[in-house]
């Protein structure tokens, strides 16, 4: 700590106001135009827009209170961490904490938003509760804040201020370069099966296919001291393949539901929850999923070799073309859910497998190009992370 410098709890220098939901049983009381903030309006640093308002006596009415705009809100039940500055005069709900200085003579708002993004893992760290992660009042206000001069602290702000806007610069950079690399290659994907040249003919997956429909296992079956892997929906992310370490089943159902078996290579389709923004949840089964069994509302898709690749079927099926299909078929009466029968019945391009091998000599090379830009950007945006901590800390550290 640097000479001049003191430490306070965090209660002796802020007022640490909470907040409450007036009744929703009162339609009448989110009709209002005063902002009321919840953890999901804290999606930006400043909050200037809320999902809901309410009213003067819906304010009177509860526990909330407004916050005068230009404050510090904290997340200190559900978002545990997140903080934010408020852009308007806004009430907060019970997961929130209004951080309002006692006197900005002594304490910078711009400082204190600062030093509670510096110590956002601490207070993570602290949270307790069953299902929901939570800190306690008493907690809050013990926290102890270094509070240099006035001036010392008008100055760290300036240079936090102004390293954080040009690293905020280069991580939309970044990131938007990664979205681009991403885009270049599902643009040549889609354009494989859009330009088809001669010789392609149009079937069904099922003619192209073994679709393997999963067993519903009980989850009693399931326990981590077993050692048949299993492949449930959670298995199957969008273009990727989740691992786990509890879907273990008995060795006696190797032989019972070998029907619903898998090979390395494989391809796996979520059917219900299917249909989410960033498209289907399909993936390839790993080495080490071999000879897995396939759980319910999972579909195995086994390529005939003599008629389909695998990583040709797999490359159709990540295209816009299916997403659009399975649209346009699923039942959301409950929630999305694809039927076996439009699986099977969904049309496939195909060439011959001459071509097929062409295309996916090509594919692999661009996605081996796409996934080395990719590593360089998520690197890039680790990079700028890292450096914001590392600036946070040289900041409240006295080292700035």
């Amino acid at each position: 700590m640097k000479a001049g410098w003191e430490t306070r709890a965090l209660g002796e220098v802020c007022k640490v106001i909470g907040g409450g939901t007036p009744s929703k049983d009162n339609a009448a009381f989110y009709s209002g135009d005063i902002p009321w903030a919840t953890v999901r309006d804290m999606r930006q640093d400043v909050i200037t827009t809320t999902e809901c308002s309410v009213t003067r006596e819906a304010i009177k009415s509860s526990a909330t209170n407004i916050i005068p705009s230009g404050n510090v809100v904290i997340a200190t039940r559900v978002g545990l961490g997140k903080v934010c500055l408020l852009g308007q005069d806004t009430a907060i709900n019970q997961d929130l904490r209004g951080i309002v200085p006692i006197s900005t003579k002594t304490l910078s708002v711009r400082f204190l938003y600062w030093w509670l993004k510096d110590i956002a893992d601490l207070i993570i760290a602290e949270g307790t509760g069953a299902t929901v992660q939570g800190v306690k009042l008493p907690f809050v206000k013990s926290l102890q804040i270094p509070l240099p001069p006035l001036p010392e602290q008008h100055r760290i702000v300036a240079i936090l201020d102004k390293a954080f806007d040009g690293i905020a610069k280069a991580k939309a950079a970044a990131e938007a370069n990664l979205q681009n690399a991403r885009a270049v290659f599902e643009s040549h994907l889609q354009e494989v099966f859009t330009r088809r040249g001669d010789g392609w003919v149009e079937t069904t997956l099922d003619k192209a296919s073994e679709i393997v429909n999963g067993f519903a296992f009980k989850s009693e079956d399931f326990s981590p001291l077993e050692t048949v892997k299993c492949i449930k929906i959670t298995n199957v992310g969008v273009k990727t393949f989740v691992t786990e370490s509890d879907s273990y089943l008995p060795t006696r159902f190797m032989s019972q539901q070998k029907a619903v078996s898998v090979d390395a290579g494989n391809i796996v389709i979520a059917l219900t929850r299917s249909i989410i923004s960033a498209g289907l949840k399909i993936a390839i089964v790993p080495k080490d999923y071999d000879g897995a069994l396939v759980n319910q509302r999972v579909a195995a898709i086994k390529p005939h070799p003599n008629v389909a690749l695998p990583v040709f079927l797999y490359s159709y099926l990540s295209t816009q073309a299916v997403v659009d299909y399975v649209k346009a078929r699923v039942n959301t009466l409950m929630q999305p859910n694809l039927s076996i029968v439009d699986l099977r019945s969904m049309p496939i391009p195909l060439p011959s497998l001459e071509i097929q091998k062409e295309i996916c000599r090509k594919l692999n090379q661009l996605n081996a190009q796409t996934q080395h830009l990719e590593s360089l950007y998520q690197r890039k945006i680790a990079a700028l992370d890292e450096l914001k901590k590392s600036l946070l800390h040289q900041a409240f550290s006295g080292a700035l």
